[in-house]
């Protein structure tokens, strides 16, 4: 089947990729030139694992290709998906469609035929309603069916979530719609391990930032846990690995940390409480601020823990800061915990040298200000203290590193804010170990 991706965004090119692999024929339209020639080298313009790889694989082969020009991919398939990005809005108050709302106004008077527009992007509830206005406005043609067909996709994880779902959600009102849909996902169909679960366009919509936000509530919830452990002597990895054996409430996002950042989470619990708010939903909105107001003071526990672990004082320290992307497996930084807390202890006088494997350059970009070293080793030289802020394997896992580390490092004492880190090699090569949520161990004890 052929089909287009309109904006080729860190959603948009992980699913161009994906609909290739699935046996399609697909265009994806960037229209930065600048992106648009790079993903046609085969190569992304951002890090997300197993998407260069797929790239590689169907570029060369023709399976693949990225144009600037929507009236290409009008001409060329019937079936078109909108993944354009929707921030916040400045002032907080709900979604920014103005880049969805730009391509259904620029791609609908191009469509010469009957074709289906599949709107991937995350909205406020009521976008739907306004984009099949435009296209009852602009269409030179009947029988354009727009769609709602939320992604669920984690970041680092975009990918393989795209190939294997957890469920395909689509809003529509029309059998035509409906077939066009099971064609374009008949590949994850036929395997027959999930389920397509069709409503109205409007459900669609709640459905997304419901789900998005109860994640958000699990991780806020779970770093309350935390604050307690940290005041009892607790250790909170214990306390939430009991939790999550209850079938309920599973161990999937019960890691205490940083709390959530990236391209989603923040802007969608925002905009969803505010929604909430507006329309009267006292309650939605009051617990969806709380949410927000736990994860925000985790930083203000983070820069706590580390402080503490300088002896009481961040200035004229030099930190081993090992971590920018908001998570692993992403060069994603927006709204990244980690470089909010980079930042928190540059302003308190400390020297922060960073490195991360994949999201360095976009570091530099937006915090020029910071130090930054070129390899994990260097970062670690004459440091006071070496702070694990994403959760990287090879910040986590590698049982090399303690002992390497231990011959550049000033002072031997760790500290993990992501509640990832593997301690009994840093323990054995002679480190302090501090972790969010548990008892600090020490090397001796």
């Amino acid at each position: 089947m052929r089909v287009s991706v309109i904006g080729c965004g860190h959603l948009g090119a992980s699913h161009a990729a994906a609909m290739a692999e699935l046996g399609h024929e697909v265009i994806g339209v960037e229209i930065d030139p600048d992106k648009c020639a790079t993903l046609n080298t085969g190569k992304s313009w951002f890090y997300e694992a197993g998407l260069n790889e797929l790239l590689a694989k169907h570029v060369p082969a023709g399976r693949l290709r990225f144009t600037t020009d929507p009236a290409e991919a009008a001409a060329f398939t019937d079936l078109h998906f909108i993944a354009t990005g929707t921030p916040l809005r400045e002032d907080g108050r709900g979604y920014d469609a103005t880049q969805v709302i730009g391509a259904v106004e620029t791609l609908v008077p191009l469509i010469d035929r009957p074709a289906t527009i599949v709107g991937k992007s995350t909205v406020t509830v009521g976008t739907v309603a306004t984009l099949q206005k435009i296209i009852a406005d602009k269409a030179r043609v009947p029988s354009i069916e727009l769609v709602w067909n939320p992604e669920f996709l984690r970041e680092g994880h975009a990918v393989q979530d795209s190939l294997f779902p957890d469920r395909i959600l689509v809003g529509l009102t029309s059998d035509t719609a409906r077939k066009a849909i099971e064609e374009v996902f008949a590949p994850i169909l036929g395997r027959g391990d999930i389920d397509m679960v069709v409503t109205d366009p409007q459900t669609a919509e709640v459905a997304k930032a419901a789900a998005n936000s109860y994640l958000a509530a699990k991780i806020s919830y779970i770093n309350a846990v935390a604050e307690v452990c940290d005041l009892t002597g607790a250790n909170v990895d214990d306390v939430a690995y009991a939790m999550g054996i209850d079938k309920r409430i599973g161990h999937a996002g019960m890691r205490p940390g940083l709390g959530y950042g990236g391209g989603c989470l923040p802007k969608d619990v925002a905009a969803f409480a505010y929604a909430a708010g507006e329309m009267g939903a006292a309650g939605a909105a009051g617990l969806l601020d709380a949410v927000q107001a736990v994860n925000r003071g985790r930083q203000h526990a983070a820069v706590n823990l580390i402080t503490h672990a300088l002896g009481g004082n961040t200035r004229g320290r030099t930190i081993a800061f090992l971590g920018a992307a908001f998570k692993a497996g992403t060069s994603d930084v927006r709204d990244s915990p980690a470089l909010h807390l980079a930042e928190r202890l540059h302003q308190l006088g400390a020297t922060v040298r960073l490195f991360d494997p994949e999201a360095l350059d976009n570091a530099r970009r937006t915090h020029p200000h910071l130090a930054f070293a070129d390899n994990t080793l260097d970062a670690t030289t004459d440091a006071d203290v070496v702070v694990i802020a994403t959760e990287w394997p090879e910040f986590t896992t590698d049982p090399k590193l303690p002992a390497a580390a231990s011959e550049r490092a000033k002072t031997r004492t760790v500290v993990d804010v992501r509640n990832a880190l593997e301690a009994a090699p840093w323990l054995a090569a002679g480190w302090t170990v501090h972790q969010m949520g548990r008892p600090s161990r020490n090397p001796d004890a």
